[in-house]
């Protein structure tokens, strides 16, 4: 019998230490249950989020050979520094190709000028010879007025054989010849105001010359102006301060214009973007705070505050969106995107944020921004006659 009391009290004893422990779990789980419960009514977390920040690609306005890469992998540089370096003998030879042209077209109006000199002279001269001949018009048409008389005195004086054959036949050939005459300056006449009208068609001839030489200078200035772009793009250099990615180049391959060639990211624009399950976005608000653990450096907390809510999910932003009636549908959490920007972040913190790494972010769903957002009018409301109202 004594024996058989020995082993029931050992048994009794872990029975109870068992049920003690049991206790103690149980009472744990419960006060953990009620804080994460208590946590998950101000706070919304989650694990889907990264660093981001601006990424500016290097890449080139023209097509070349590669002559000289200046800069290595994951090197810091600034704004205007020199990157890649093209060759640049093409481009200057189509300057001074450039060049020789606006000197042609140059000369061209020089010429077109100096024509229109020589019509004006020519012009000149013509308005010259009228006027000389207008002047000997006049003069005889005053001789062949004194002809008519002449010959009108003689021709009733022969009637009455006052004056002799002869003299009536003088009078009579003075007469024609100043006739004739009259009639040979105004023929000169005419011909002289055919070529004025003709000297001044060439004037404009001329004019249209010059003008068709100064807008070849325009063009020639304007194919210079390329031309000079285009050899300082042979010059590739860095648009933004910050830090050069992975640099797979080497001296003579050849670029194409619009390629990238690599990326330099921004020493000191960073920020965050969580994906939210659609479940989660039910509180939350721009301007709500944030903290955000980092995953590489378990030590550093950072602050943040809501700045944006994308306006489509992740999903819908990809390349090649789901379309749910094109087969069988199964229903999956959708994303949303949401931007968190860092506040009260040092520049040296931020230059030890790479792009991509890995955050928790936990939103303090009772901060500032917390209200619902107003009600958009729908489409086709007159709220100005509601307000009226």
């Amino acid at each position: 019998m004594s024996q058989e009391n020995n082993t029931t009290k050992p048994k009794k004893k872990s029975n109870a230490l068992f049920a003690i422990i049991f206790s103690i779990l149980v009472v744990a789980g419960i006060i953990y249950g009620v804080m994460a419960f208590l946590h998950a009514q101000k706070h919304e977390e989650t694990d889907d989020a990264q660093i981001s920040s601006d990424i500016s690609p290097v890449i080139p306005h023209v097509s070349g050979y590669i002559k000289d890469v200046k800069v290595k992998d994951h090197q810091y540089v600034h704004k205007g520094d020199t990157l890649v370096i093209l060759d640049d003998r093409d481009f200057q030879i189509a300057l001074e190709n450039a060049e020789a042209g606006l000197a042609t077209a140059q000369s061209g109006v020089s010429i077109a000028n100096a024509g229109i000199g020589v019509t004006a002279s020519n012009i000149a001269s013509s308005r010259t010879s009228i006027e000389t001949v207008d002047a000997q018009i006049e003069s005889a048409k005053v001789n062949l007025w004194r002809a008519n008389s002449d010959f009108e005195r003689y021709s009733n004086l022969i009637k009455d054989h006052t004056i002799t054959q002869q003299q009536f036949e003088e009078a009579k050939a003075t007469k024609e010849l100043a006739e004739k005459q009259l009639g040979i300056l105004q023929a000169q006449r005419n011909a002289a105001a055919k070529n004025v009208a003709a000297v001044a068609s060439q004037k404009s001839v001329s004019s249209s010359q010059v003008s068709s030489a100064e807008a070849k200078i325009k063009q020639e200035q304007a194919a210079i102006d390329a031309a000079k772009l285009n050899l300082s793009y042979t010059v590739i250099t860095a648009s933004v301060d910050g830090q050069v990615g992975t640099v797979n180049l080497q001296p003579g391959q050849f670029v194409s214009a619009g390629q990238s060639l690599f990326e330099v990211v921004p020493n000191l624009k960073r920020w965050v973007v969580a994906n939210f399950k659609e479940t989660q976005m039910t509180k939350i608000r721009n301007g709500q705070d944030v903290e955000i653990h980092v995953d590489a450096y378990p030590d550093l907390d950072l602050k943040g505050k809501v700045s944006s809510i994308s306006p489509a999910t992740g999903a819908k932003m990809a390349l090649l969106p789901p379309d749910n009636a094109s087969g069988n549908f199964i229903k999956v959490v959708q994303r949303i995107p949401v931007r968190i920007d860092l506040v009260g972040v040092n520049d040296a913190t931020l230059q030890m944020l790479s792009s991509g790494m890995s955050v928790d972010v936990d939103v303090l769903l009772t901060s500032a921004g917390n209200s619902a957002p107003a009600a958009t009018p729908a489409a086709g409301t007159d709220t100005a006659g509601t307000a009226a109202k």
